[in-house]
């Protein structure tokens, strides 16, 4: 194996065990299985119900209902038997957190029961225990005792289990001893999993969740090494990002997470968790799962120059504003526009004003602009900069303004490049050997690399790797170029391969392709194109989102907010809708709105602030991990919120941002 998957090259599913879920069969080279979550309260029968039906014709093949007390696990018998009635036979999986009599009460009911082994039987304090071996190990015997009765359950009932540990609510004993680290999320989760090998119970599946995708990608990866060492096989794993949040940037951070994994072959069964009705959840599940390559059977042996276990940043030169401590930089591309004028930057972060002769200049605002064999006739921001094609840079006299980009072989033989920064478009599908010894002695190129193989981030990883053995330290900007029809496909593509990539370290900048023409304006009837302006936005905004997702540069408010489901206090999507128009503006702060204590001060993880139902109509602000102000009503939680904000120093008026971006 190397290091946590099958092949770095080339796609191969990580071998794992089958698990049999009803009569679904999972793991072991079975297709990768679509599941979701119901958001309706488990103790409405008829609601529950028909929910899991709209799930189950979208395409769910499996559908998970909380369990939060004795009374809702006693009703699943309820809804199993009205789906049984009407015809569908899809597994259902309770969801437990605190309770281990509803975990032992589900487990004789559905087909598999999920179980969090930060909060199933430990207790979260947020306390620091100094632990002795013999006392960690006393922990250890007691978690065995209190565990065993519902694997011995699930093992006579044919019940399958998911072993499902999350960053943000780790037990105080895990981070006690291991602290906020992936190896604590995995090392919680293997104690659970010795205890039922120990039964001989093996009906077993496993995740790491995170709502951070750096953090989640690096778990995975440390279980498959640990499961591997320490048993010489895995288990089957469930992949998610969790508390991944709405609209596209839940989709961009769930394609990050989930689809950097599948690439490499990890991950038997795929929820997205979308703060969104559940059934929406299911085409972006599709959408991950449709474009995987084939199958590789010949596996090549590569050896990772960097840990794919903890984040590092590959070591670069700086060219200009690329490279080395810079932010990854965002080019926009223009090339099929056929005249640029100053209302076009618009899109791109850039706002004119003729009166004061100004730009506004916002958070997202793209560094590079390539207009391929186009010139700029209008005085440019000073902080956006021209790629131009080779031949068109000739004719430029602007040499801190404009660069050029090679591509094919014409910069073998250019007769003049530019003494700062110059531009190379890289085919990783191709040999790469000429340019690779051409960067050796040229500084000043930054590789612009893309793929158009279907498994096109580990294509352009191998060209990084290269780089990295010949200690090339020239930056390298990653494109990914998408042939999609949907908006929902083109994040997924742009988000799996740059994403993926950013996640271990490697780019300094990202440029995202399209043709308009081909993308089809989900949200409108009929089949209508993006215009061209609208395109644009979309394209920057993604590459902002995508470096904000992976944590390379911050642009904007980061909200985590949970998916919902029966347990959820107060109308999710409509709240995070409310808190998100107000404090959109808030760049840096991480905001997260959880829908129960379940989800609040654990799943939160790194939240700053945060929102969470604490009873009907009740919301509790939290600081971090500590509550601040206790049963809100709900009606004026939002202002409270604000208020939080105010008294923490960290809220700026909309209007005084503009101002000062002038």
């Amino acid at each position: 194996m190397q290091s946590y998957c099958n092949s770095l090259a080339s796609y191969s599913r990580l071998k794992t065990r089958e698990v049999k879920i009803g009569q679904l069969l999972l793991g072991n080279g079975h297709p990768i299985r679509v599941q979701t979550m119901t958001t309706t309260d488990t103790m409405d029968t008829q609601a529950t119900v028909a929910q899991c039906i709209r799930c189950i014709e979208a395409g769910a093949e499996m559908v998970r209902i909380t369990a939060p007390s004795k009374k809702e696990a006693e009703n699943l018998l309820q809804i199993k038997n009205e789906l049984r009635k009407r015809g569908y036979e899809t597994p259902l999986i309770a969801d437990i957190h605190f309770t281990p009599n509803a975990a032992e009460i589900a487990a004789k009911i559905v087909e598999k029961v999920r179980i969090n082994p930060g909060n199933y039987i430990d207790k979260k304090k947020f306390e620091q225990i100094e632990y002795s071996d013999a006392d960690y190990a006393e922990e250890i015997e007691r978690i065995r005792e209190r565990f065993t009765p519902l694997v011995k359950i699930c093992k006579e009932h044919g019940t399958a289990m998911r072993i499902g540990t999350n960053h943000g609510s780790l037990s105080d004993r895990i981070m006690s001893r291991y602290g906020d680290t992936a190896i604590g999320m995995v090392e919680s989760a293997m104690e659970f999993l010795r205890i039922a090998r120990s039964e001989n119970y093996h009906n077993i599946m496993l995740s790491m969740k995170s709502s951070n995708p750096l953090v989640m990608a690096q778990a995975y990866r440390l279980l498959v090494k640990h499961m591997s060492d320490e048993f010489a096989e895995c288990y089957p794993l469930h992949l998610g990002v969790t508390e991944a949040g709405d609209g596209e940037d839940g989709r961009i951070k769930s394609a990050i997470g989930i689809g950097s994994l599948l690439q490499d072959g990890i991950g038997d069964t795929i929820r997205v968790s979308l703060t969104e009705d559940p059934e929406f959840e299911i085409p972006v599940c599709k959408d991950l799962l449709k474009n995987l390559p084939a199958e590789n059977t010949i596996v090549a042996k590569v050896e990772l120059p960097y840990s794919p276990f903890e984040y590092a940043r590959r070591n670069t030169h700086e060219i200009i504003n690329t490279g080395k401590k810079h932010v990854p930089v965002v080019i926009a591309d223009f090339m099929l526009q056929k005249l640029i004028t100053p209302a076009d930057l618009v899109s791109i972060g850039y706002v004119y004003n003729p009166e004061t002769d100004k730009w506004k200049i916002a958070d997202g605002a793209a560094d590079f602009i390539f207009t391929h064999d186009k010139t700029i006739n209008f005085h440019l921001p000073g902080t956006l900069r021209v790629i131009c094609s080779y031949k068109t840079w000739l004719h430029t006299n602007e040499p801190e303004k404009y660069f050029p980009l090679f591509d094919g072989s014409n910069y073998q033989n250019a007769n003049r490049t530019s003494p700062l920064l110059n531009f190379i478009a890289v085919n990783a599908d191709e040999d790469c050997s000429a340019i690779i010894a051409f960067l050796q002695n040229n500084t000043n190129f930054v590789p612009c690399i893309f793929s158009n193989e279907v498994n096109a981030m580990q294509q352009c990883r191998m060209f990084f790797i290269e780089l990295m053995q010949q200690k090339i330290t020239n930056p390298v900007v990653i494109a990914v170029e998408s042939n999609a029809v949907t908006i929902d496909e083109q994040l997924i593509n742009f988000s799996v391969v740059s994403g993926g990539l950013f996640l271990d370290g490697l780019g300094d900048g990202i440029w995202l392709i399209n043709n308009p023409e081909k993308l089809e304006n989900i949200g409108m009837k009929g089949r209508t194109y993006l215009p061209m302006e609208n395109n644009h936005r979309f394209l920057n905004n993604t590459s902002f989102s995508i470096l904000q997702a992976v944590r390379t540069r911050i642009s904007k408010t980061e909200f985590i907010s949970c998916p919902s489901c029966g347990r959820t206090l107060f109308d999710l999507q409509e709240t995070t809708a409310k808190i998100r128009a107000v404090t959109q503006h808030l760049k840096g702060l991480k905001i997260a709105i959880m829908g129960c204590i379940v989800n609040g001060p654990g799943e939160m993880a790194d939240a700053d602030f945060g929102y969470v139902g604490s009873g009907p109509g009740k919301i509790t602000l939290y600081k971090g991990k500590k509550v601040v102000k206790k049963n809100i009503n709900s009606d004026i939680a939002v202002q409270e919120l604000i208020n939080l904000l105010k008294e923490n120093e960290v809220w700026i008026d909309a209007e005084t941002q503009v101002k000062m971006q002038l």
